[in-house]
Parts: C-alpha cells; structure tokens; sequence
C-alpha cells in the first residue's frame, strides 16, 4: 500500500504535469469508487483548472477553480499521465484534459475512493476532517501522543496504523519507527513511557522524510507510475529482512492486527510472539 513517502512522490511529479491543464471531460468506468455523486463529479470537473496538488497523510488533495477533487489510492491505485488512452480494463477514472493528455486512475483491486467537494466542505464532506496530525507538524508532541494512547490497550503496531490518531505511517513504516526505536510491536499502546513516545515521533519523522528523499518503497504492490521509482527499499532495517543488522539474530514475523509484522525479538525486547 502506497503510504506517505509513496503519495508525497505522486503528488510531486503530478503537480509538474497537471498545474494550469483545465478538464475537458471525464470517464468513469466503476462508479462505486466515487464517493459523492458521480453525474455531478463528471459535470462539474468540466472546465475546472487545476491550481494545485496537496497531499494530507495517505490522501492526494487535487485543488481546481471550484473543488477539491479527494483521492485516495488504498492497496494499489495509481495515476498515469500520458498522450494514448487504450481503455484498460483496469482505468477506472479517465481525465481528458486541454493539452490533449489524459490522467488514468488504474486500480486492480478497486479499493481506491475519489470525492468531489465545494472547497468549504474538505474537512466535512471527506475523511481529511477524521485524520489525525502528521509526523511532520510541530505539535504532535508526547503529551499529544499520551493523551490518544492513554485507554489503548492494543498493540502499538496496531495503534500506529490508526490514522485518526498519526496520519501517514502504514506498514512498512510502523515496523521501521518501531525497531528504530526499540519498541516491542505487540506492547500495548497505554503502557509506552515518555521516552518511547518521543521515540515514535522523532524516529516518524526521521524515517518517512528519508523515505520522501529517496521517492518512497517500491516493493509488491507500490511500483511507478509516473516515471518514479522509489529506492527507500534499500534502506529498510527490519521490514521483509531476515536477518536484524544490529545484533545478527533472525528476523521474526508474526501477524498483529492481520497486519505481516518484522520485528527482532533481541533489540525489540519481545518476550512472547503470537501467530507466528
């Protein structure tokens, strides 16, 4: 699943192509993945510019004349931006636009969701108002962290999946902060002292601004779309490794939450594993 790095590598080569293009028509091949009414989301795109691409934990936050365009690309949605449009099975969403290119959504799974809002409606209409604070913003803070975690009696590997709380760590990346830190995935979010809790957030940061620089992971279901391959894949410590590069013991999985968790039993103080 495409996670914050990922979207942040979508959301900037989009911008280089789409900014100043206005939409000429839209194609909607699965109707179920437009989350508001899709006769108005066809109709009233039309004609709309594009005047800038944001992105807000996992979601992309496409700004035009009158709208938020709201997508998100869940297990395996991507954006193609080319001069041929071959009716793909696959292309949900076809934008044409007035360079004569077409923006594909493509999306095998079909999980991903669109919403088409009035810009005073982004944070009522569309899930962007349930998210909580992103790594990145200066006052996600420990007593921040304490207060949401003070009744979590869920694993913190689960915790940190939770995007009400942190927006934009998801798997790959919740297994990385949590052995940077050297934190037990299964230990209960509750019990995490002042220490881990800063832990958590200096090391999210760290890890995902580093995976942004490098154009996020391209492993199974992330690859490019867009002319972008990521290479954060090489950094990774813990997640799909079989071997812990700090003290050589083997690389543990098990399943937390029904989310494939690596962990090292040595440096993450993990006494007891379950479903491995």
């Amino acid at each position: 699943m495409p996670e914050l790095p990922e979207v942040e590598t979508v959301k900037n080569v989009l911008k280089k192509n789409l900014l100043g293009l206005k939409v000429k028509s839209v194609d909607v091949n699965y109707s179920d993945m437009i989350k508001t009414n899709v006769d108005d989301f066809k109709k009233n795109l039309i004609g709309e510019e594009f005047i800038d691409i944001k992105r807000l934990g996992k979601w992309l936050i496409f700004e035009t004349t009158n709208y938020y365009l709201v997508s998100h690309l869940r297990m395996e949605g991507k954006y193609y931006y080319s001069d041929t449009y071959n009716h793909d099975l696959h292309e949900h969403v076809v934008f044409y636009l007035s360079n004569n290119y077409y923006l594909r959504y493509k999306d095998v799974r079909k999980f991903g969701v669109m919403f088409l809002v009035t810009k005073d409606k982004l944070y009522t209409d569309t899930p962007i108002g349930k998210l909580g604070m992103e790594p990145f913003n200066k006052d996600l803070d420990i007593n921040y962290l304490k207060e949401k975690y003070k009744t979590k009696r869920l694993p913190i590997k689960t915790v940190l999946l939770d995007q009400e709380i942190m927006t934009g760590l998801g798997n790959i990346y919740a297994d990385e902060v949590l052995f940077k830190s050297r934190i037990n995935p299964f230990k209960k979010a509750m019990l995490l002292n002042d220490s881990e809790l800063s832990n958590v957030i200096e090391n999210s940061r760290i890890i995902l601004q580093d995976a942004i620089a490098l154009g996020g992971t391209t492993i199974r279901s992330y690859t490019s779309s867009l002319g972008v391959t990521g290479s954060y894949q090489d950094k990774l410590l813990v997640h799909t490794k079989k071997v812990c590069p700090i003290c050589g013991d083997a690389i543990k999985v098990s399943k937390i939450g029904g989310r494939s968790t690596y962990y090292c039993v040595n440096c993450q103080d993990v006494k007891e594993a379950i479903n491995e």
